[in-house]
C-alpha cells in the first residue's frame, strides 16, 4: 500500500445544470469516510487515511471503488486525482480522464518528478499576475521555483507569499481536508422542455426556483449569503451555460430577496432574445438561521410578506408543497 497517498480529488462529470446530485454524491463519499470536504458545484476532497486502514486498500484502490459505485447508483462518471495533500490531489485530477485515477508517484523524488516541469499557473492559488512577473524571470515551471533562493521569491511577490510558493514548489502542503455540513450549497434546476425565448418564461422558472430554495432553507432553519444564477442557453456553437454570483445585503432565506437577487442577475446577462434551454440557482454560504441578524426595513410589505411566507411554509408542511404557490406559479 502506498502510504503517501492519503487525498482523493473526486470530480464528479455532472451534466449542465444538474448541481442537485451533489449532495447525494457527498453521502455516497460519507461511506467510505467522514473526511470529506464539499466543492460546489460538482467536487469534494476526501481524507482516506481511515478509511484505506478500514478497508484494507489502498487510495487508488478506494478511488476506484467510489467510480464504480457513483456510476451505477447515479450514472455519474468522475475524475480522481490521488495525492499526499489536498494541492496535489488537486493538481493530479487536473490530468485525469473520466474513469479514470491519476496518482502522484510515491516518495519525495516521485513528487518532484511530478512537479518539475509544469507550468507555474498549474499552482493551486497562483493568480494570472503572479505567474506572470514569475514567468518574466525565468521562473515559467514549479521545478525552477522550487530551486530559486527563497529571498528571491519573497523580493517578487512579498515575504509571506514567497515562503508559501516555495513550499508548495516543492510539494510542502499545509493544507488539510475539512469536512463540511452536506454541500454548505443547495440548488433548484429548471429546464425547459424546448429552447425558451419568452424572459416572462425565463422569470417565472427563477422566481419557482427561490421560491424552492428560499422554502428548504427555512425548513431546515438555514440561510445563505451567495445566490449563483447558471442559464444553459443555445448558440452558434450548439449550447453554452453562464455563471453570475450576487453577494446578498445580508444571510437570508427570504424567498422575496432571493428572486430579487435573481432577476437583477438575469437582467444584467441582457439574455431577453436568448433561447434558454434551463436555469438554476444555487444557495452557497449557507448557515444557521439563529447566527444571521435580519435588519428591519421598517416597510410594511416587506415585513407583510415575511409573515405571509410563515403562514405558507406552515400550510406546504402541513399538506405539502404545492399546497400554496404564488399566483404566477399557478398557473
Amino acid at each position: 500500500m502506498n502510504d503517501a497517498i492519503t487525498t482523493l480529488y473526486v470530480r464528479f462529470l455532472l451534466p449542465p445544470m444538474y448541481e442537485a446530485a451533489l449532495p447525494q454524491l457527498l453521502a455516497l463519499l460519507g461511506e467510505f469516510t467522514p473526511q470529506v470536504e464539499a466543492l460546489p458545484p460538482d467536487a469534494a476532497l476526501v481524507d482516506v487515511r481511515g478509511a484505506r486502514r478500514y478497508f484494507g486498500r489502498s487510495a487508488v484502490e478506494l478511488a476506484a471503488l467510489i467510480r464504480v459505485r457513483a456510476l451505477a447508483l447515479y450514472g455519474v462518471e468522475c475524475a480522481v486525482g490521488a495525492g499526499p495533500g489536498p494541492m496535489l490531489a488537486r493538481m493530479a485530477a487536473r490530468g485525469a480522464a473520466p474513469g479514470v485515477t491519476r496518482s502522484v508517484p510515491e516518495g519525495e523524488d516521485g513528487v518532484r518528478e511530478f512537479l518539475a516541469a509544469r507550468p507555474v499557473g498549474e499552482l493551486p492559488g497562483i493568480g494570472r499576475a503572479t505567474a506572470r512577473t514569475l514567468c518574466e524571470y525565468g521562473l515559467d515551471s514549479l521545478g525552477k521555483v522550487g530551486a530559486a533562493p527563497l529571498s528571491t521569491l519573497q523580493r517578487l511577490v512579498g515575504a509571506r507569499a514567497g515562503r508559501e510558493l516555495s513550499e508548495k514548489a516543492r510539494g510542502i502542503d499545509r493544507t488539510r481536508v475539512v469536512p463540511n455540513a452536506a454541500a454548505r450549497s443547495l440548488s433548484a434546476e429548471r429546464p425547459f422542455p424546448r429552447d425558451e425565448l419568452d424572459p416572462f418564461r425565463h422569470r417565472r422558472a427563477l422566481l419557482s426556483g427561490a421560491e424552492e430554495l428560499g422554502a428548504r432553507m427555512r425548513g431546515e432553519d438555514q440561510v445563505c449569503r451567495t445566490l449563483v444564477l447558471t442559464v444553459r442557453y443555445a448558440d452558434r456553437t450548439g449550447y453554452s451555460t453562464i455563471t453570475r454570483s450576487r453577494t446578498l445585503a445580508e444571510p437570508t432565506a427570504h424567498s422575496t430577496a432571493l428572486t430579487t437577487a435573481a432577476y437583477r442577475m438575469y437582467e444584467a446577462l441582457g439574455l431577453q432574445r436568448a433561447r434558454v434551454r434551463a436555469v438554476s440557482l444555487r444557495a452557497e454560504g449557507i448557515g444557521p438561521a439563529e447566527r444571521a441578524a435580519h435588519q428591519l426595513s421598517f416597510d410594511p410589505a416587506d415585513e407583510k410578506a415575511r409573515r405571509i411566507e410563515e403562514v405558507a411554509d406552515r400550510a406546504r408542511e402541513k399538506f405539502g408543497p404545492g399546497a400554496i404557490v404564488p399566483g404566477t406559479l399557478a398557473a
